[in-house]
């Protein structure tokens, strides 16, 4: 009967064709309901026939039926109290709903759910109105497909308890770069000593170190499935390495000077990687979120409206269709992802100077643009136009009129950022002021002070839209609530004998429990609510040995180890050491991933095997898994102090001649200085066959330890003759 309804329905419209060849096939098939003569006997019967015996049901009979389905369900005793405006809605939302719905019923795949709803309210009633709540189960089923809901006013957490668990040093350069994963349970750095790590969230753990990049990391990025990890750089490259196993996945090479800005798309169809650049071009990399491969020939566009001009920045829509970028020809383009392939769709004049600072809203199609040119916009399509609402910065409050306009002769925005909610909008202006403005009339609600520096960070609470964070070069960190304009509460970031540390880039995790904040001396700052226990045993400074060991390169700029022969992600767990290359107690070893079961281990265990070339020529192995175990320990606290083995050991660092590789000309002096150090346990073997020598560590062969011998040191894998 369905069959039958569908062709009348679509016979009297507009698919008259589609009517005609799905009678065909209903009548070749036999799917109507069958005719019985007077015997009982079963025959088939057509369309047609169906039709005589069926005059009364008129074309529209399928429609008015769905609108009367509709009316009926709806006055159920079991139906939620809301309108019901779609045939196509699920769990309360359905047509089909019952008692025995709902969480019941079968959900599409995690990830293309999850997407779906990203920007989007979850399908859990919303708290404020006087609609049934749900259940549990259901409640924690839709929090697992779309996140905590961001329209959610609660004030989960008190906010003034926010605390400094750790600072961690854990680059030897500037760190402009950090990001929480999608989940909240690592945190991504990267600095310009060409490095990007990853560390742990709850413990604060150094857990990888992501090596490849010849120059200054300028940007990463995380996939929304959160096993990718994108990072982009000065040296033109683009690498994407495994979250979960840190294998490389990709190398993407096309531009042609430095990546500034690098964003993953969370479109569910046509995956994208978009990444824009100082050489005024902007790429979309198409890559399978299946096998995880990447095309190696991507969508280029070049905007060189002058031969000088440069992309700035970008940020894509909440749903991943549209992407918005800032340049130096004071132009905003808009591109469209979806429907392939990728096509600028629009370029919005109105700024009179650079824009190098672009954001979407969380939910919806509106941006915020800021400019050098002392204003912002926020623009909207509204009736096939695109229309933008002015932010003048020099405008004052009017119970303020009579203050000074700023301390500034020119002035500019420096950043700027939405609230959770996307009602206001928040401006840092080189004043060191923060400006709120309501972002559908664009008046000036607020004008917060507190900072002594310009302000380049601003990240708004994922789940209070109430809070936000600001951060700059004054080494300031400030929880600001906006139902008032008063600081919560505020954390600086001093440095001995330096003053105060610029804060470069700082996140919350995504259930606002936790921030963490980088600096201009590379340290990793933790923040949080809950118990700080867990930071307490880590070093202050964490590295690993093999952090800055020289790498290899093929053609394609894959990379491996130099010293070891093989891939970084395959050497064995690392040794845990400090700025200056020495190793950590074996207490703290503990701490690398893979030496979780040998806190007791002897420290000469887990140090490279190294060789030495003495006088006559020949090669000896001094430290490493060979030596001898039976030796003396020392009874000093190797929980508090770099190891001190015994007496027949001592700790000596090796700076080796400087590798003529012209990709270490644009690392910065320290991290030249630091690359090539080396960590040397000592030991004379010869001496340890003398049982009146290991008796008496006094009678030890000194000249062993001298510098010059020291000098004379290499790596296993270099052969005598090459030893310089």
């Amino acid at each position: 009967e369905l069959y039958f309804l569908i062709v009348h329905f679509l016979s009297s419209g507009p698919c008259k064709e589609a009517a005609k060849v799905l009678r065909e096939e209903v009548d070749k098939y036999h799917v109507l309901p069958k005719r019985y003569d007077w015997q009982g006997n079963e025959h088939d019967q057509n369309y047609d026939h169906m039709l005589r015996q069926n005059s009364h049901i008129k074309s529209h009979h399928i429609f008015q039926l769905c609108k009367r389905l509709k009316n009926l369900i709806s006055k159920q005793p079991c139906s939620p109290n809301v309108r019901i405006e779609t045939l196509l809605g699920r769990d309360q939302f359905s047509l089909l709903n019952d008692k025995t719905s709902g969480v019941a019923a079968k959900l599409p795949p995690v990830r293309d759910e999850s997407l779906s709803y990203n920007g989007c309210k979850p399908f859990i009633p919303n708290y404020h109105t006087t609609v049934q709540c749900q259940s549990t189960t259901s409640s924690f089923v839709a929090r697992q497909l779309c996140g905590i809901s961001k329209t959610r006013s609660t004030e989960l957490i008190t906010t003034n308890r926010f605390h400094k668990h750790c600072r961690i040093l854990g680059h030897l350069a500037a760190s402009y770069c950090l990001l929480f994963d999608r989940i909240g349970n690592c945190i991504i750095t990267g600095a310009d000593d060409g490095l990007v790590k990853i560390w742990s969230r709850t413990s604060g753990r150094l857990l990888s170190t992501l090596r490849g990049h010849q120059a200054e990391i300028t940007d990463i990025s995380i996939n929304q499935e959160n096993n990718l990890i994108a990072s982009s750089s000065c040296d033109k490259i683009i690498r994407v390495w495994n979250l979960k196993t840190t294998e490389p996945v990709a190398v993407l090479l096309s531009h042609s000077s430095t990546i500034t800005s690098l964003q993953i798309t969370i479109i569910i169809f046509h995956r994208y990687l978009c990444s824009t650049s100082v050489d005024g071009s902007i790429c979309f990399w198409k890559w399978d979120p299946d096998t995880l491969k990447f095309s190696k020939n991507p969508f280029r566009f070049y905007e060189r409206s002058r031969p000088s001009n440069k992309m700035l920045c970008s940020s894509f829509s909440s749903g991943g269709t549209f992407l918005v970028t800032g340049s130096t020809d004071n132009l905003i383009r808009v591109y469209q992802t979806h429907p392939p392939p990728p096509d600028k769709i629009a370029e919005l004049e109105g700024h009179t100077d650079r824009v190098d600072s672009i954001q979407h809203c969380h939910c919806g199609e509106r941006f915020i643009s800021g400019s050098r040119d002392g204003t912002a916009r926020i623009w909207e399509y509204k009736r096939s136009e695109w229309h933008s609402i002015t932010l003048n910065m020099s405008t004052r409050l009017q119970c303020n009129s009579s203050e000074e306009i700023g301390r500034v002769h020119k002035l500019k925005v420096t950043m700027v950022a939405w609230t959770l909610d996307d009602r206001n909008v928040i401006t840092a202006v080189n004043d060191r002021s923060l400006k709120i403005w309501n972002s559908y009339t664009g008046s000036l609600l607020q004008i917060l002070n507190g900072h002594a520096d310009e302000v380049y960070v601003l990240e708004a609470h994922p789940t209070n839209p109430y809070l936000f964070l600001s951060a700059g070069h004054d080494g300031k960190i400030t929880l600001w609530n906006l139902r008032n304009g008063n600081e919560i509460v505020s954390f600086t970031n001093p440095i001995e004998g330096q003053g105060p540390g610029a804060i470069f880039d700082c996140k919350f995790a995504s259930d606002g429990l936790t921030f963490a904040a980088s600096d201009s001396f590379g340290h990793l700052s933790i923040f949080g609510t809950d118990c700080s226990n867990e930071y307490k045993r880590l070093p202050e400074q964490m590295f690993f040995h093999t952090d800055y060991h020289p790498l290899r390169r093929d053609q394609n700029e894959y990379v491996i180890d130099e010293q070891s022969q093989q891939p970084p992600h395959l050497m064995p767990p690392p040794v845990l050491v400090n700025a200056d290359g020495m190793p950590y107690a074996r207490s703290y070893q503990s701490l690398v991933p893979g030496r979780e079961k040998h806190s007791n281990c002897d420290v000469r265990q887990i140090i490279d095997a190294m060789s030495v070339t003495d006088e006559n020529g020949r090669n000896r192995v001094v430290a490493g898994r060979n030596r001898n175990r039976n030796v003396g320990r020392s009874g000093q606290d190797e929980a508090n102090s770099p190891p001190v083995v015994d007496n027949q050991l001592s700790v000596n660092f090796i700076q080796q001649d400087q590798v003529n590789d012209d990709d270490t000309n644009i690392r910065t002096n320290n991290v030249v200085d630091e690359r090539y150090r080396r960590v040397l346990i000592e030991n004379d073997e010869e001496s340890r066959d003398d049982p009146a020598n290991n008796s008496n560590p006094e009678t030890r062969d000194e000249s062993l330890l001298s510098p010059d011998w020291c000098r004379r040191v290499i790596m296993c894998d270099v052969k005598p003759a090459e030893a310089k």
